[in-house]
């Protein structure tokens, strides 16, 4: 699976709840294939960017799995984790804000409020409860990945227009000027999941 498979902002999938997976079978483990091949196939069009998760609904399959990088701080490491219905059942510490950008949300950046600490609990392809307890840049990508299975996309968290931005062909970010390219739909490639840049602002 391609880049292409990977749907953007105004897609109606992207505000709806993703659907519970209640068996776990080969279209499970070709789903989550599938995601992880979309993933790769989007970073390597991109100079400056890092995919470090997605979402099934984001390949316009509305079922609550998320697949994230085993190693966040390493590019090389192709690897990533499968999480089938994912859930925080506990947030810790204060909100702190970070800059996060969204493969489904074409070359915009914003400063979202995340917990520093959550608790998720899901089960991993071969049915096995999973749980975890992640803090740092990890726990800002369970968030928004599990926010992408209820329908919420990481720009419903941007209440400030000045905390939007968007990489400009430097590779730095610049501020977004004319409002969100997400009000029509977009025909090129999205750009940014849970995705993370080398960039400042």
């Amino acid at each position: 699976m391609t880049k292409d498979a990977i749907i953007t902002l105004p897609h109606p999938l992207l505000r709806q709840k993703s659907q519970r997976i209640g068996h776990i079978d080969a279209q499970t483990r070709q789903l989550a294939a599938d995601m992880i091949e979309a993933t790769l196939d989007w970073e390597a069009s991109r100079k400056h960017e890092f995919g470090a998760a997605l979402a099934a609904v984001q390949i316009a399959s509305p079922y609550r799995m998320v697949v994230i990088r085993n190693d966040l701080d390493n590019k090389a490491d192709k690897s990533f984790s499968v999480f089938i219905n994912p859930e925080i059942t506990k947030a810790i510490g204060e909100p702190t804000e970070e800059l996060e950008g969204c493969l489904s949300v074409d070359g915009i950046y914003g400063s979202v409020a995340r917990y520093p600490k959550v608790k998720i609990k899901a089960q991993n392809l071969s049915g096995q409860p999973v749980r975890l307890t992640v803090t740092g840049f990890l726990a800002k990508v369970f968030q928004h990945e599990i926010d992408h299975t209820n329908g919420v996309v990481f720009v419903d968290r941007v209440n400030d227009p000045a905390k939007l931005y968007r990489i400009g062909p430097s590779g730095r970010f610049e501020p977004v000027t004319g409002g969100l390219p997400a009000a029509a739909p977009s025909t090129k490639p999205p750009s940014g999941d849970a995705s993370r840049s080398n960039s400042s602002p």
